[in-house]
């Protein structure tokens, strides 16, 4: 199965089909494609073996005709489908537990909105969480379908995060964080280990499997490259400053977890542990603290800083 999610009304990547469908109260819809096995079936057939248990909220989008084909015609339950066809439909959204904590405006202008993002908060719609997740949180305040993320947080991590409003400059604030132009600092809480030298340079390469939480260093090419040095002691804890020149998924909390002063609230490294979902009393204490970087518009430098603090 395939399932992508789709932009509002305009190509955000070279090949990304434009959905027929607009946005729906902040949530794109989703473009689902037929595979070679369930050619020939009736399309309600497909979906209730893909989403078992959901016929009852299908049937009302049929009627609607919010189920459509890449060039909004509408479908029904019996309308057959062939392999390689795109469909395209909004899923019903999951039960998801509210993230009880506000995402504060930094900066907004006519191109960018910067917001200091809470822990647990995705940056974009993935899996189970799709409501709780600052894209569609941002879209719902400001009521701008427009909206996109020009790089991402991870979900337990807080921070500063940008965003474009206009789909025609998306692109050149993406290309900040691609080519690593943007020039970012965490800081985060973690043991104080006396006989670590810092600062230091931390240097190896990370990879992460589709499906797997989990990013782990292996032997090749170097990837991912981070500057750790010690801000000031806490007693036992240490609040460190972090600046990663490479961005690769996971890759400040598996090098802290190698120097062993893994940061505090992680439930993946060094060790994986289970974490109850609602329970937003151990926060990762990882903080996406400065965002800098020379406008690609008009050329000014930008600065934008979290309010944030990290307590132990």
């Amino acid at each position: 199965m395939t399932a992508r999610r789709g932009s509002s009304g305009r190509r955000r990547h070279r090949g990304t089909p434009v959905p027929p469908l607009p946005l729906r109260d902040g949530v794109d819809a989703t473009r689902l494609v037929i595979a070679e096995e369930e050619a020939g079936q009736a399309l309600g057939d497909v979906l209730e073996a893909r989403f078992p248990g959901t016929g009852d909220y299908l049937a009302g989008e049929y009627a609607t005709g919010s189920v459509v084909t890449s060039d909004g015609a509408p479908l029904g339950p019996g309308s057959p489908v062939a392999a390689r066809q795109a469909v395209w439909l909004y899923r019903e959204l999951p039960h998801e537990v509210p993230v009880p904590f506000p995402m504060p405006v930094l900066y907004a202008d006519d191109r960018i909105v910067v917001v200091d993002k809470p822990h647990f908060l995705a940056t974009m719609p993935r899996g189970a969480r799709v409501v709780q997740s600052a894209l569609v949180r941002l879209r719902r305040e400001l009521d701008e379908p427009r909206l996109s993320p020009a790089h991402r947080l991870d979900r337990l991590t807080a921070g500063v995060l940008l965003f474009t409003r206009d789909p025609a400059v998306r692109g050149p604030y993406q290309q900040l964080f691609a080519q690593g132009l943007a020039r970012k600092e965490y800081a985060a809480l973690a043991p104080v280990r006396p006989d670590l030298g810092l600062p230091v340079t931390v240097e190896s390469r990370i990879e992460k499997t589709p499906g797997i939480m989990r990013a782990y260093e292996v032997d090749g090419p170097v990837n991912a490259r981070s500057h750790v040095e010690l801000e000031a002691e806490l007693g036992s804890v240490g609040r460190y400053r972090l600046r990663p020149e490479t961005g690769k998924t996971h890759q400040l909390r598996l090098h802290m977890a190698r120097l062993g002063v893994p940061i505090l609230g992680d439930p993946l490294y060094p060790e994986q542990r289970e974490v109850v979902d609602g329970d937003f009393t151990d926060p990762l204490r990882l903080l996406a603290r400065r965002l800098a970087f020379v406008d690609p518009i008009d050329g000014t430098e930008r600065e934008f800083v979290s309010a944030r603090e990290l307590t132990p």
